[in-house]
């Protein structure tokens, strides 16, 4: 059985709190885009199993969150049955797309129609959110305001059909601890949903709070925002913790030039 977990882009993220368990409240709207990854999951006979193809996922391949999705419902199903599991990766990690987290909540929609667990949203969720900060989101995969640490989510009327997605980033690799360093987390200046409604607001109030830190740091992720600008995005921001950016424009732009050995993906949402 096959799946195609797919990236996701923030609008707006503010960092609202720090926690006592060591993590971060955030606020932010997510949605989903049809940058997609491959994941196939086949019953074995023989112990289970973990395969990558295209992107190399750096560390030891049994620390992958779709091994600890199926751990995660094993603890519960004790007679799930071994698996071969393969994953091609096309999704930049490190990239505030939340491919990992994807990945994670693909393998567990893909395990409960794979094994007939009949386990409604609500639970998958639940295991999710205990996978990741981003993986509850996955779930349902419709755009969502996401707060708490991203587990707590509410439907929100936001329609982007037909606008045009340029998603670039530059192959830099931002790590949570860089991207938390320079944060100092704040209450919600506006409220969020009054923004979306309007996007003509977005470009001044739609904020990612990482971009005062990171860009500074990484001046290159700065001029790729700025450069969205110059080819007319409506609104254009760093997404999740970075590194990718991504304008949004009414129609397709043209003659766009980036920098070589840049990721590159474009398309109509």
């Amino acid at each position: 059985m096959i799946s195609f977990p797919n990236a996701k882009i923030n609008l707006g993220l503010h960092i609202t709190a720090k926690r006592k368990d060591g993590y971060h409240d955030i606020e932010s709207c997510m949605v989903p885009i049809p940058l997609l990854d491959a994941l196939e999951m086949i019953i074995s006979t023989k112990k289970t199993s973990f395969e990558n193809t295209g992107l190399e996922i750096p560390g030891d391949s049994h620390d992958n969150l779709i091994l600890k999705a199926y751990q995660l419902l094993k603890k519960d199903f004790p007679n799930l049955p071994e698996l071969s599991i393969h994953l091609h990766k096309n999704i930049p990690m490190g990239a505030g797309l939340g491919g990992g987290s994807a990945d994670a909540a693909f393998a567990l929609s893909l395990m409960n129609n794979l094994f007939d667990l009949i386990l409604d949203d609500f639970f998958l969720e639940e295991y999710a959110a205990q996978l990741g900060s981003d993986c509850a989101f996955f779930i349902e995969n419709t755009t969502k305001i996401a707060r708490g640490r991203g587990e707590i989510l509410e439907p929100v009327e936001l329609d982007l059909t037909g606008t045009y997605l340029v998603l670039v980033n530059p192959g830099i690799h931002i790590g949570t601890k860089e991207a938390y360093a320079g944060v100092t987390p704040t209450g919600p200046k506006i409220r969020l949903e009054e923004v979306l409604v309007d996007k003509s607001r977005w470009k001044d109030e739609l904020v990612n709070d990482f971009e005062a830190s990171i860009f500074p740091n990484h001046p290159e992720i700065a001029a790729i925002k700025e450069q969205f600008y110059e080819y007319g995005a409506y609104y254009a921001a760093m997404s999740g913790s970075g590194s990718s950016v991504f304008g949004l424009f009414d129609e397709k732009p043209t003659s766009m030039a980036w920098q070589d050995g840049y990721f590159k993906f474009e398309a109509i949402l």
